[in-house]
Formats: C-alpha cells, sequence, structure tokens
C-alpha cells in the first residue's frame, strides 16, 4: 500500500503521540520534501520534525512534476501541492491531509483521502485504540485542531461513544 502524507497528520497525531497509528495502519508514509522542510527546517521544533528525520517507515521523496505543483501553488501551500503531485505521481492508495482546500482539490483529482478523524476511526475498528474521544480532546486541547461541534459529535456517535 502507497500512503503520501501532508503535514497536519503527522503534527497532530505526534503532538498526542499517536503518530504510530500511521505505521500500524500503512505500514510505510511518503512525504515529499516540502512536507519534510515544514516539519523540520524551523527554529522552533514541530511535533513530527524529529520522527521524519528518526522513523525508518517515514521516507521523503523528491516530486518530480514541477509545472503541477507550480499549478496548485494558486490555491495551496507548498507542503499540500507537493502531497497531491506526489501522491498522483506514485499512483498511491490514499492521501492523508486535513486542510479543506486540499482535501476538495485532491479529490477532483481522483485521490482517495484520509485525515486526522478518519485515522482514529479506523484505527479504534481495529481495536488499535480503545476510544477515540480521549485522543480528539487531546488533540483539540494540546495540538489546536478545529473540529466542529456537529462533526465532533458524528465521529463519536460513527464509533459508538
Amino acid at each position: 500500500m502507497t500512503v503520501v502524507s501532508n503535514t497536519s497528520p503527522i503534527t497532530n497525531l505526534a503532538a498526542v503521540n499517536q503518530l504510530n497509528l500511521l505505521q500500524q495502519l500503512y505500514g510505510n508514509i511518503i512525504i515529499p520534501e516540502a512536507v519534510f522542510q515544514e516539519l523540520t527546517g524551523i527554529d522552533n521544533p514541530v511535533p513530527g520534525g524529529n520522527e521524519v528525520q528518526t522513523f525508518e517507515w517515514i521516507q521523503t521523496r523528491q516530486v518530480i512534476n514541477r509545472d503541477q505543483v507550480t499549478a496548485l501553488r494558486l490555491e495551496l501551500d507548498e507542503g499540500e501541492c507537493e502531497a497531491i503531485v506526489l501522491a498522483m505521481e506514485l499512483n498511491a492508495n490514499r492521501l492523508l491531509i486535513d486542510e479543506r482546500r486540499g482535501r476538495t482539490i485532491a479529490v477532483n483529482l481522483g485521490l482517495k483521502i484520509t485525515g486526522v478523524l478518519g485515522i482514529l476511526i479506523v484505527a479504534k475498528r481495529r481495536g488499535l485504540i480503545k476510544g477515540v474521544k480521549p485522543i480528539l480532546d487531546d488533540l483539540i486541547r494540546t495540538a489546536r485542531f478545529r473540529v466542529s461541534e456537529s462533526l465532533y459529535t458524528q465521529i463519536l456517535q460513527d464509533v459508538a461513544e
């Protein structure tokens, strides 16, 4: 299975010590160079920054189609652009992305997407976590993860919590 990730799923899951769910669910994760730079190329360390440099199951790849990245750059940040293009180049089974605009564009380009909430739902259904609510609450509190009240309620109903 080929899975490409944007920055947000990595930082959010790392912030609440759940990054291992990505390996448990997908095996290896591939990130484009722009995502690697977003996680490591700043002075203030961000959750996931050390992990993308040390975890062997997180691999960095270079995007080939720079023209497509440039075209998407009109609407998205560099990491999102490269993640979408890399997922297309690799014919990825899944793109991990949370930002609404990026998700919409990815779906319109024919990619299958999952975000942090979807990851948590699948992790619970596979018995990798006991509950979604404690992690979701931790994401909101610790990582400042934004989720509407209606989506929050819907997610917990979906997993019977």
